[in-house]
């Protein structure tokens, strides 16, 4: 194809998710209600009296719908905009690559997918432990803005943490890093994994920082042990490779 044919294709596929994009976003515009009544369940959980979800400007009620519009919008409109993505992308590649990247996001998204939930089931007790811990005489009141950043962000944060074991595998398909360097820094790891859990959920919340660190954990000797299984069947088909990684 010439440039302007690219150029043509690639204007095609971006209306087309464009498109899928609104509709999502209409969509998620109507239900937000319901999300609101769900991500807010923690906060009915408390003392009615002491934590309040609170909106602060006159437009902030429309502001929010606006946000979660958008954020929910580009999750249900994924399929569409993640195919027209795919089908430009895919004629300029290889048998191999499309293999590999057909491998890679259908082993990203439910990880991602996973987390993301496990975030929702451990953000009621992160809130709750960090509402408790005000001084005396004072109220929680949340800003709604705020509120839902903070669920995003955390939902977000631990969702791509779930899918690092899978960057750990493409690194070593594609030669940089071996099974055995992987699997040799696990002590890193899960210092690491560890740390993340403790930075993500409130320090007296110990369920959840183990929950969180120990999936996390699984995951990573999980890809460990898929990378050396890898290793040891490419060094089957070029014996001459085990020599090399060695020297």
């Amino acid at each position: 194809m010439s440039l302007a044919e690219h150029l043509i294709e690639f204007r095609k596929r971006l209306l087309i998710a464009a498109a899928g994009l609104l509709v999502g976003m209409i969509i998620a515009f109507v239900i937000t209600d319901p999300v609101i009544h769900f991500l807010t369940g923690p906060i009915r959980v408390l003392d009615s009296a002491n934590a309040q979800l609170m909106i602060t400007t006159i437009t902030g009620g429309f502001d929010l719908r606006m946000r979660m519009a958008v954020s929910i919008g580009l999750i249900l409109s994924a399929p569409i905009w993640l195919w027209q993505l795919w089908a430009f992308i895919m004629p300029g590649l290889t048998r191999k690559e499309i293999r590999y990247t057909i491998g890679f996001v259908a082993a990203a998204i439910p990880l991602f997918v996973l987390g993301g939930l496990t975030a929702i089931y451990v953000a009621p007790n992160v809130i709750t432990v960090m509402s408790s811990i005000i001084p005396a005489d004072t109220v929680n009141f949340f800003a709604a803005k705020e509120y839902y950043d903070f669920i995003l962000k955390f939902v977000l944060a631990i969702g791509v943490g779930f899918v690092i074991p899978v960057f750990l595998v493409a690194l070593n398909l594609a030669g940089v890093m071996s099974g055995r360097a992987i699997l040799r820094a696990w002590r890193p790891a899960v210092l690491i994994a560890t740390l993340f859990a403790a930075i993500t959920t409130p320090a007296m919340d110990a369920f959840s920082m183990l929950l969180l660190a120990g999936i996390l954990v699984l995951l990573y000797f999980a890809a460990a042990l898929l990378t050396v299984l890898l290793d040891r069947i490419k060094n089957k088909k070029d014996p001459l490779r085990a020599e090399r990684e060695a020297i």
